[in-house]
């Protein structure tokens, strides 16, 4: 009798440990916008994999539109285990939607000062600040006083050398579309924006256009462009000769935050293992890497930020930031009627 006791609980703690190694998963997939997917190389991961045996498999979605659209369409059946890359403009929809299922970091306590979520089911990695970029060659030449507010932005002498990107189709576009809301409100930004068309304002469809085409330093006519805080540490870094100080500066009025946001995907096999990967982008060992590979900030304040990024850039004490929700609610009629004023 004791011997058939034995062999039960045997089986029963045998059972009882498969069913614990099944839980484990070889692989978890992470789903993520093109940009970022496109840096990740074999060392991205590889400490996680080192520390917990489970390889990550990126998986590239296209723009953060069209992740969330499909993740959408495959909730409760999702294509990845962690979706990354969520930002404000559509965390709104990806909620709605119940793509995600709950997970608490215990690192949320490192996050920089107001970037803690409103809801347990995202968790923010990573912050970029979209701001206006100027040339300081072409001001010291011409002897122009940098703007230091939006409202200069009207005069023709500075609209007339502006380039902005088309919110329709960009998501820098987007943003400083929203910071001219946030500044002027619903009565007032239709406004701001008729006096920059009136000026002479240059639209163009996508960031790198506006940066590598319409901009002084790369030949264009534009010594304004709305771009990021980290642009001016980019073109130390990028610098085909060495050079002491950035050519281009930042403009602190105006500037959009960013944050980019990672979850468990609801239907995963794998919540736990998941919630593990996302720790790990949250870990300041994954946080010191973004900076220089996707030049964007971490949101783990414990992070150390690379010298360029110290030295050569600002990042805005209060940069503009609206509700998802009401960006969820209004972000196609706000784009139709920037639109209608400025095409039309």
């Amino acid at each position: 009798m004791r011997k058939t006791l034995s062999v039960i609980a045997m089986v029963v703690i045998a059972v009882a440990c498969g069913s614990e190694q099944a839980e484990r998963p070889d692989r978890l997939r992470l789903m993520a916008h093109d940009s970022f997917a496109g840096s990740v190389n074999e060392e991205t991961f590889a400490a996680f994999t080192g520390d917990t045996g489970i390889e990550v498999e990126m998986i590239a979605a296209g723009d953060a539109g069209s992740m969330v659209n499909q993740a959408a369409l495959s909730a409760g059946n999702p294509l990845a285990d962690v979706l990354f890359g969520v930002d404000d403009t559509f965390l709104s929809r990806a909620i709605e939607e119940e793509i995600f299922v709950e997970h608490r970091s215990p690192l949320l306590d490192s996050l920089e000062p107001g970037l803690a979520p409103a809801s347990e089911l995202v968790t923010p990695i990573s912050f970029g600040d979209v701001c206006l970029n100027y040339d300081k060659g072409w001001f010291e030449e011409t002897g122009t006083e940098v703007p230091t507010d939006l409202d200069q932005l009207r005069d023709p002498a500075y609209a007339g050398v502006l380039t902005v990107e088309h919110p329709a189709t960009s998501s820098p576009g987007l943003a400083f579309l929203l910071a001219t809301i946030d500044q002027y409100g619903e009565e007032g930004w239709s406004g701001f924006w008729s006096d920059l068309k009136s000026g002479g304002v240059n639209i163009a469809p996508d960031w790198d256009t506006a940066y590598y085409g319409d901009f002084v330093p790369y030949g264009g006519e534009s010594s304004l462009v709305v771009s990021y805080a980290s642009s001016p540490p980019a073109e130390v870094i990028f610098a085909s000769e060495p050079v002491d100080e950035a050519p281009t500066g930042v403009i602190e009025a105006g500037c959009y935050r960013q944050v980019e946001y990672a979850g468990v995907l609801a239907g995963t096999e794998y919540p736990e293992a998941a919630g593990e990967l996302i720790d790990f982008m949250l870990s300041v060992e994954f946080q010191e890497t973004i900076p220089l590979t996707w030049f964007v900030f971490p949101a783990n304040q414990e992070a150390e930020l690379p010298p360029e990024f110290v030295e050569h850039t600002v990042v805005p004490a209060d940069p503009a930031r609206l509700d998802s929700a009401i960006i969820a609610e209004n972000r196609d009629r706000w784009i139709d009627e920037w639109v209608a004023l400025m095409e039309g």
